[in-house]
């Protein structure tokens, strides 16, 4: 008995002990796990990335994620100006044309490579190519033989940039550039591996294949519904990164956004405009700058908006402020302009107060354009008008708010169709929509990149419209040093503009978002992309 009661202590000891121990370990390993914990911010994109190759992808749902999968010479900070990124300084010559940067040393590719001159010579080359296509291009014509190339009057060679040495990159421009710096922290000046982009010209389009350069790298790519994105270790200032990843979700529909960021599945959404009274008034909504239009594009080429009237009888149809009041209800400022709010000119006055309303909401004026503009085409009937948007509940709604307006100030029955968004957008580049919705981010920060975009074949354009005096006009803008000079250029412009209406502004754009309390650091720049190299989450 004794020996069986010794037996018995000796095995409830060992099993005590064992408990202790085994609680002390799982205490150990939960404080582990805890520390461990991956911080994965959750965003979402709205709709598949158009393309991942950096000057071709040119639009909000491809540049978002770029900008923080690779990273240019420069790069926005905080206070969204440009600072030393994989460039750690550069030189400027005397009279202002030419830069040479100097690429950081320890500045390498996800893959490895080192990352040089070389690359950045390959990637703006490549922009200018007119083979590439790219309807970034046109950002690139300040750099000396760079619009030669691209409009096939000139030879690769004529670009003045090149590699002095493997760290060294030099560029020279056709004059002094004031916003030059801002331009080339944009996703279009994003250097590319050379040898990669060699043996596989299809390096952009899978994650396995994507290399980087920036805060992230791309993880994994399911096409159409979601790519993940992780912590770069190779990557210059990964210290200061401090997210192991970012989920990006691809959800088209704004409700449907606000409902996974109830259930905590998406760290940001965009605000629904049924909510949105409830959700300012609640104190929710944050709302910040954005440099940029939402506006409808006027088919010049396609009947009956090769008539000038008729295009202005449509634009002046429009109530803006209803719009921003009752559909979008999202604080924007209704657009009578193209020029967004926030450019001074050299007297320190702001360019939109200056420029003024270009065109004004008055039915009985459109009314009276719309029958001149018939007689002129010896219309006895209106053409059947289309007006098309990609597939969004809220450019839906917008394009639902346009077909009421003209109905009831024109007396016009007006058709809606939609299309997926990267079908939507290479369709108008090739001018098949009579009327069609569309957007403009400014790349960087001055008035002549809102007003280049309808230049006479211009990329962006998309409007079939055209006027010498006004192509002039932007041009010799950019070879103007003289600001005062050069602002007149550009107010005359926006003005032949709106006189002629191949466009119809509806909104400037805000950035109106939720987004969940534990994240911090994210950077929304008034002009340029979404900034996670600083981002953090509890």
């Amino acid at each position: 008995m004794k020996k069986w009661l010794a037996m018995f202590l000796t095995a409830m000891l060992v099993f005590v002990l064992a408990a202790c121990t085994a609680n002390e370990s799982a205490g150990k390993e939960t404080g582990k796990k805890e520390k461990d914990e991956e911080k994965i911010l959750h965003l979402n994109n709205g709709a598949e990335p158009t393309s991942f190759d950096p000057v071709i992808g040119f639009d909000a749902v491809s540049w978002n994620a770029l900008n923080n999968l690779m990273e240019g010479l420069t790069r926005l900070g905080k206070d969204h100006e440009p600072e030393a990124a994989i460039a750690e300084k550069w030189d400027v010559s005397e009279d202002g044309k030419t830069y040479t940067f100097h690429i950081r040393e320890d500045a390498k590719w996800s893959n490895g490579d080192d990352l040089t001159a070389n690359d950045f010579v390959f990637a703006w080359k490549r922009l200018l190519n007119p083979e590439t296509g790219s309807g970034a291009a046109f950002l690139g014509y300040f750099i000396e033989g760079g619009e030669a190339y691209n409009s096939g009057t000139g030879s690769a060679d004529d670009v003045k940039v090149k590699a002095v040495d493997e760290k060294k990159f030099e560029v020279t421009l056709i004059s002094p550039q004031a916003y030059f710096l801002s331009v080339i922290a944009n996703p279009a000046f994003f250097p590319v591996n050379e040898k990669v982009a060699t043996e596989n010209p299809e390096w952009f389009a899978e994650a396995d294949s994507f290399v980087s350069n920036g805060p992230f790298t791309l993880e994994s790519w399911e096409h159409d519904k979601e790519f993940v994105m992780k912590k770069n270790d190779q990557y210059w200032d990964a210290k200061n990164v401090k997210l192991d990843g970012v989920h990006w979700a691809i959800v088209e529909d704004t409700n449907t956004e606000y409902q996974l960021y109830q259930t905590g599945e998406l760290d940001t959404s965009d605000v629904p405009a049924d909510l949105a009274d409830t959700l300012f008034e609640e104190g929710k909504a944050n709302v910040e700058e954005q440099a940029g239009d939402y506006f409808y594009r006027m088919n010049v080429t396609l009947e009956p908006f090769q008539n000038q009237n008729i295009r202005k009888a449509f634009a002046m149809a429009v109530d803006q402020k209803q719009i921003v009041d009752f559909v979008t209800k999202n604080q924007e400022t209704a657009a009578y302009g193209f020029v967004s709010p926030g450019f001074k000119d050299p007297s320190g006055k702001d360019f939109r107060e200056v420029s003024g309303d270009l065109v004004k909401t008055d039915a009985a004026e459109a009314k009276a354009l719309l029958e001149k503009g018939m007689k002129e085409e010896g219309y006895e009937t209106l053409p059947e008008v289309t007006l098309t948007y990609s597939t969004d509940d809220t450019h839906k709604k917008i394009a639902e708010a346009l077909q009421q307006m003209f109905k009831e100030n024109l007396g016009v029955d007006v058709k809606l169709a939609n299309l997926e968004a990267n079908v939507f957008a290479t369709d108008q580049k090739a001018l098949k929509f009579q009327l069609s919705r569309s957007s403009f981010l400014a790349d960087y920060a001055d008035p002549v990149n809102f007003l280049e975009n309808f230049q006479t074949g211009h990329s962006m354009n998309r409007t079939g419209w055209t006027n010498a005096e006004y192509d002039k006009l932007i041009k010799d803008s950019k070879n103007e040093s003289d600001e005062t000079k050069r602002f007149e250029m550009l107010y005359k412009a926006e003005k032949i503009l709106f006189d002629e209406a191949p466009i119809i502004p509806i909104h400037f754009y805000n950035q109106v978002y939720l987004q969940n309390e534990d994240v911090s650091g994210i950077v929304r720049h008034p002009v340029g992309y979404l900034e996670l190299k600083w981002a953090d989450k509890k």
